[in-house]
Formats: C-alpha cells, sequence, structure tokens
C-alpha cells in the first residue's frame, strides 16, 4: 500500500531559498511553491498544505498579514505556519509567535533544524488527524 505524502507549501520571494527549500524537502514531501503573499493564499486555499513555510519580508503583503488571513478562513485557519525569515529581533519573533505561527526559524539556516522542526510539526499533524478520526 502506498502512503500519500505529506504536502508542505513554501512561500519565499527569493528564489535561491525556495530553491533550496525545495531541494531540501522534495524526496519526502509534495512540496508546493509560491513567491507572495496573494499567491500563498491561494494556493493554501486550493492545495491544503499540512503545514507553511512562509518568509515574513515580502513585497505587496508580509508573512504576518498572511498567517492573519490564513487564521480568517475556515479552509485555512489550522494549517500550521513556520516563519521562516532573516528578520533577527525577538519582537518580530515574538509577533508571529502571537499571531499564531507554531515555530520560527531565523536565516541563515541550519538543513538538519530545519528538517527536524518540520518533521515535528508534520508529525502533529498526523497526531491531530488521528485523534479526530478515532474521535467521529
Amino acid at each position: 500500500m502506498m502512503t500519500k505524502k505529506n504536502s508542505l507549501l513554501i512561500v519565499d520571494d527569493d528564489a535561491a531559498n525556495l530553491m533550496e527549500l525545495t531541494h531540501i524537502f522534495r524526496a519526502e514531501y509534495k512540496v508546493y511553491v509560491v513567491k507572495d503573499g496573494k499567491a500563498a493564499l491561494e494556493k493554501a486555499t486550493e492545495s491544503l498544505p499540512d503545514l507553511i513555510l512562509l518568509d515574513v519580508i515580502m513585497p505587496d503583503m508580509n508573512g504576518f498579514d498572511v498567517l492573519r488571513e490564513l487564521k480568517k478562513s475556515e479552509k485555512t485557519k489550522d494549517i500550521p505556519v513556520i516563519f521562516i525569515t532573516g528578520m533577527n529581533d525577538n519582537e518580530n519573533e515574538g509577533e508571529g509567535l502571537s499571531i499564531g505561527a507554531v515555530d520560527y526559524i531565523r536565516k541563515p539556516f541550519n538543513t538538519t533544524v530545519v528538517k527536524i522542526r518540520v518533521r515535528n510539526q508534520i508529525e502533529i499533524v498526523k497526531l491531530k488527524r488521528g485523534n479526530l478520526a478515532s474521535n467521529n
């Protein structure tokens, strides 16, 4: 029996970051990639990924605004979001976590740490789904 791959939506306006993150995760996950906040909202609603890796600093719509919009939608409000950002101050990290991010990773990131943090969030998603299925 083939098991379905979990899915990630990676949102970053920097092509090099998108390529690096896609390379890290494509063997293990179904990966969707977009370059801006508006596209992120559309793709998240359409594909309902298991986890979103979201850059904070993007033109037009920053990551904080994207997360706020995701949380307003019944379809996307429960998708966990990990911020990946070059912003290195605790105030921004606190804001991201306070509006609903599950984690905050600073660039340049350590590949091993990013993989573990993503795997941990995917495991939480699987556990929640298992509990929901057993409660129905």
